[in-house]
């Protein structure tokens, strides 16, 4: 006699980590993707489901408890996710980035593996806080400090945005080292649920990424010391939250490009179909789209595969290095322009289908999702910090 599933439980005991996230972007995220962009609302469905199959832990380190997913497979699973719903799959990567920072970085601090354990026990879910008021978007620099004092912390900060803050079980918030320390003297600081509070500052009504529930909040929140991370932030940022997120972001901006590309090539089949023995006009214009994402995805893919090695080496000159940093930004800047003008074509190859809300090949939803892209650490701002480093580059 068996026993059925529990309803909404995708997983199967077989199914790989990377299969189970397919199933669940297929037949959660896809279901539920245009209420979640059309009503604003935190993809609630397909994040229950993630946890359910406990998808929350894939970084921790199989010494703690966890499975110790290689990074690149965590890439897959967000391209898997974007294909369907782009802000399930940007949630679930910027909870990746916050567990990388910690199992990278937080390792040597008793509590911060325990609280990794009961991460990937609990299946909790990490935010960031890295925006503020009066930074200009500069993550590595903030006018807000932690103050310690006999063993304990406090922080207050004015966060521009905290992407899914309401809906995260804890925070990592940034914050100059100590009162006296200057603006990019800054610590990563782990703020648990029930020793924070937020204050809602602005709303989040966007153009795309609606899903992510992102606007601003007043935090204010005290803890142990031993939540402050023993690492410099300048350190966890080059060496893991930067060239992370833009791994697993540039896999999300690949998976709206191929799931563009999957409708535009439904609408030329279909075309196909409608006159048998013809080949539709639209047809030149789907395999020019389609070896735009062909590239794309070797990018993306080859830069992801670099970044898991050199982390799984843990070498920190290999990470900080300037030509590995130029790689990454590269990554960034040229996945988040290849996913607009991708998404762009697809629409020309659907035309009026792709235009309408009701149509089974409309892309609005993944046009405006993929403008988004540009303008997460704007692209001229890090063309700007790749002109600085090529100009001290030494000739490989």
């Amino acid at each position: 006699m068996t026993t059925a599933a529990p309803q909404g439980d995708v997983s199967t005991p077989a199914a790989s980590p990377l299969e189970t996230v397919t199933r669940i972007a297929s037949e959660v995220a896809r279901v539920h993707a245009d209420s979640v962009d059309r009503e604003g609302r935190f993809p609630v469905e397909a994040m229950e489901a993630l946890k359910r199959a406990r998808m929350l832990g894939l970084l921790v380190p199989a010494s703690l408890g966890g499975p110790e997913v290689p990074l690149d497979q965590v890439a897959s699973m967000c391209e898997a996710l974007a294909h369907h719903c782009a802000s399930t799959a940007m949630v679930f990567a910027m909870h990746h980035i916050q567990v990388a920072c910690l199992a990278r970085h937080g390792m040597a601090s008793p509590m911060l593996r325990a609280y990794l354990t009961e991460l990937n026990e609990k299946q909790l879910l990490i935010a960031s806080v890295t925006s503020e008021v009066g930074v200009g978007g500069e993550m590595r620099a903030s006018v807000t400090a932690v103050e310690q004092r006999d063993g304990r912390f406090s922080l207050d900060k004015d966060a521009t945005t905290i992407s899914y803050g309401e809906h995260a079980d804890d925070l990592l918030a940034t914050a100059r080292r100590a009162p006296d320390a200057p603006r990019n003297d800054q610590s990563l600081v782990l703020l648990r649920k029930g020793s924070f509070t937020l204050e809602r500052t602005s709303n989040w009504d966007t153009m795309g990424m609606r899903g992510t529930c992102s606007p601003g909040f007043k935090v204010r929140s005290t803890g142990p010391s031993e939540h402050v991370l023993p690492v410099a932030f300048a350190d966890i940022a080059s060496q893991t939250m930067v060239p992370v997120s833009h791994v697993l972001w540039g896999s999300v901006w690949l998976g709206i490009a191929a799931g563009a590309v999957a409708r535009a090539r439904a609408f030329v089949r279909q075309q196909a179909r409608a006159k048998p023995g013809t080949v539709p006009p639209t047809a030149s214009r789907l395999a020019e789209v389609h070896n735009l994402l062909q590239t794309m995805r070797a990018s993306v893919h080859e830069v992801s595969a670099e970044a898991g090695r050199r982390m799984a080496a843990s070498d920190p000159e290999a990470l900080s290095s300037i030509s590995f940093s130029l790689k990454m930004n590269n990554l960034k800047v040229s996945a988040s322009t290849l996913v607009a003008d991708i998404v762009h074509r697809a629409l020309l190859i659907c035309g009026i289908q792709g235009y309408k809300n009701d149509s089974p090949f409309s892309l609005g939803r993944y046009l405006r999702d993929a403008h988004s892209a540009a303008l997460m650490i704007g692209n001229d701002r890090i063309l700007a910090t790749n002109a600085s480093l090529l100009l001290v580059l030494k000739e490989d």
